[in-house]
């Protein structure tokens, strides 16, 4: 099979090399931790314990808000200090549930499944409900709402998205490396639920170590592959995944069950192998922390909730200053005032940049050169579409299909003159999907 992906892209620097060879390490969290009640798209989780509660590792501490929800377990054991709104990566205050970790790590005791393919459809979507599974590498969509399809006899791909395509993030790479057994695993449990699909571990071909791993441990598995694909970003984009493995092209009014694919990435796999087999819910993930500013970077087995400050520092600080704090990669992450903020479900890193090279960029007429075109990897217009943005023109943005911008960042990475063309159709996107929802 040749090298898979999509038309268009970048080919950003990925400063990966500054982690990607050092091992995960365990950090046990030293302060109080903060769990926010939102760490996933849909509605926030309900608190179930009250200020004065002792908990467990382990112990359920939020319940589902609905449907399109998912329930929070504490990572640690301690006392509940408080129920308040802390600050999260996006800006916002958010109600939380603080707990005074006690340094014990008791834990509430797990129930493995020892033979998980006797599970009926429900009864595993039914554990990865109650785990707190969610989408692991973005906004955080419950996983059991994905694994329960319209018509999931038309499902014929499960994708793992091992592509890892942000710059600097390694955290995926780590777990292919030291832990392919459970993303494996958990691939085997989705499997179970589409009896017709076919299991594609699309791997970018800048891990060659991960692809010869991963092949060699699924030789045997017939309803499995990988498949190479070509590190370009946003080679890991729900959409050019797709495309890239299928060739099945989906757009903003479809899911990728329409296509007849499922996607989930390495860390969601890991956390449904956890969940239905080992019978645990979600506690822990792998956690970047790299830049030019730190000292040490790193990959750490990240006890959620953790402050983002307790890794800065068990990471030796800043080497250097440090121009920005990214939550997350430089293309989609969000820029943080400072470190003290809460690690959820959906953190992936913390990048410490010694050069913030955005902040010293001027912003110049557009040259009608068209490289935001070439970059676009849904083959927009940026150009225009910023332009309508900009002069609230809502009706030709549409006219041009802003509403299929999958945000990536690829226009203005690539526009000559520092335009901020992203960040105008993000902006204009957002107007028109709160003017449609007011005509509800």
């Amino acid at each position: 099979m040749g090298i898979m992906t999509f038309k268009g892209g970048i080919h950003p620097y990925d400063g990966k090399e500054l982690s990607k060879a050092k091992p995960v390490r365990k950090l046990l969290p030293k302060g109080e931790l903060v769990y926010p009640l939102s760490q996933h798209i849909g509605a926030p989780a309900s608190p179930i314990v009250k200020v004065g509660d002792y908990v467990l590792r382990g112990q359920k501490i939020a319940e589902a808000g609905g449907f399109v929800s998912s329930p929070i377990y504490s990572s640690v054991s301690g006392t509940v200090k408080a129920i308040e709104p802390r600050r999260v990566v996006i800006g916002d205050m958010v109600n939380s549930i603080i707990i005074e970790n006690d340094g014990a790590y008791t834990e509430t005791g797990f129930t493995p499944c020892e033979d998980y393919s006797s599970l009926s459809n429900e009864e595993i979507i039914s554990k990865i409900k109650e785990a707190g599974v969610v989408g692991m590498g973005g906004a955080g969509f419950p996983t059991h709402v994905k694994l329960s399809p319209k018509n999931p006899d038309d499902i014929d791909h499960i994708i793992a998205n091992c592509a890892e395509c942000e710059p600097y993030l390694t955290a995926d790479y780590r777990r292919m490396l030291e832990d392919p057994e459970k993303l494996i695993g958990g691939m085997k449990v989705v499997l179970q639920m589409f009896p017709e699909a076919l299991g594609v571990f699309g791997i970018e071909d800048n891990k060659p170590e991960c692809i010869k791993k991963i092949s060699e441990l699924i030789k045997d598995e017939k309803r499995m592959v990988v498949v190479p694909l070509r590190t370009k970003y946003p080679q890991g984009g729900e959409r050019q995944l797709i495309y890239a493995c299928t060739k099945r092209a989906i757009n903003s009014k479809m899911l990728p069950a329409d296509a007849g694919c499922i996607v989930d990435n390495v860390e969601t796999l890991v956390a449904i192998y956890n969940a239905v087999v080992l019978g645990k819910p979600v506690m822990n993930r792998i956690f970047t922390v790299t830049g030019g500013a730190v000292c040490e970077p790193r990959n750490y087995d990240m006890y959620m909730g953790t402050s983002f400050e307790e890794f800065l520092e068990e990471s030796g600080g800043f080497i250097k200053e440090c121009e920005k704090m990214i939550a997350g990669g430089p293309m989609m992450g969000f820029a943080l005032k400072d470190a003290k903020i809460p690690t959820t479900k959906t953190t992936s890193a913390l990048l410490c940049l010694d050069v913030d090279e955005a902040s010293k960029y001027k912003t110049t007429a557009c040259i009608n050169c068209g490289r935001c075109v070439e970059a676009c990897p849904e083959q927009l217009v940026p150009s225009k579409l910023a332009k309508f943005a900009e002069t609230g023109r809502k009706d030709e943005f549409e006219k041009w299909y802003g509403m299929e911008c999958v945000e990536c960042g690829s226009c203005t990475f690539m526009c000559p003159a520092r335009r901020h063309l992203a960040q105008s159709i993000k902006t204009m996107k957002k107007q028109i999907l709160a003017d449609k929802r007011k005509k509800k």
